[in-house]
């Protein structure tokens, strides 16, 4: 049986919550999203976004798909679907121009997880007191890092460093990454928005998650430190222990 506890926090410095978040445990989908754009563009954006995903997988249900190419093909189909709804929506109003949200995706079956993403929403895994950051963020600051132009400490306090590369309904064209791992029992996953990672480290967000007991208090306990570590972006989470 696996727990699940999930939270949004408009944050400290944010008038409004831009995140958004859906849960399908039957389907085993979760699903965190961080809008962008200006007026509430990025509120419409991320909540279009896990929507859409969601209705998609209720009228296209996954049982039966065990083959990992067809899962990543559905995905995919799924993404490029929403991204498409999204960026014709931002160009039919003015206010919407250039509306568009991060991504990331957890779906879990058969011993393993499923990881889509587009943006720098992430996911961890946390094992045996160790955390490992799954996606890749798609960053501007991330390609200087990988170009070795910067160094990851030279990231985290660049000026550009939450300028996203790639994003759902940004561009009429969708290039999602898609992972998979092997899960094992008291595993702990975390979706999350930059809100969360760019106040915690990975090390503290670890250490909150190995001493948890309920995935509900663990989802609460990271936004309030995040909060009391600055609060100045939406914060949210989903924790599942499997």
């Amino acid at each position: 049986m696996t727990q699940i506890g999930f939270k949004t926090d408009k944050g400290k410095k944010r008038d409004r919550n831009e995140d958004s978040l859906f849960v399908l445990p039957q389907e085993d989908i979760y699903i965190v999203a961080d809008g962008v754009g200006g007026q509430n563009a990025g509120e419409i954006a991320s909540a279009m976004a896990v929507k859409g995903i969601a209705e998609y997988i209720k009228e296209r249900p996954l049982r039966g798909i065990e083959d990992e190419a067809e899962l990543k093909k559905y995905f995919l189909d799924c993404m490029r679907s929403i991204n498409q709804v999204i960026y014709d929506t931002a160009k039919q109003s003015a206010e919407n121009t250039g509306m568009a949200t991060t991504v990331v995706l957890l779906h879990l079956t058969r011993g393993n997880a499923y990881f889509i993403n587009v943006g720098d929403s992430r996911a961890y895994i946390c094992r045996d007191g160790l955390i490992l950051q799954v996606t890749e963020d798609h960053t501007y600051v991330n390609e200087l890092v990988k170009g070795g132009s910067i160094t990851k400490a030279q990231a985290e306090i660049h000026p550009h460093k939450n300028m996203i590369t790639r994003a759902l309904g940004g561009e009429d064209k969708i290039l999602p990454d898609f992972y998979r791992l092997e899960t094992y029992k008291n595993d702990i996953i975390i979706l999350c928005t930059d809100g969360l990672y760019g106040e915690v480290s990975q090390e503290e967000i670890c250490d909150m998650a190995a001493a948890s007991n309920s995935m509900s208090e663990l989802s609460r306990d990271l936004i309030q430190r995040a909060n009391q570590n600055g609060g100045n972006d939406n914060i949210t989470v989903i924790c599942l222990r499997l």
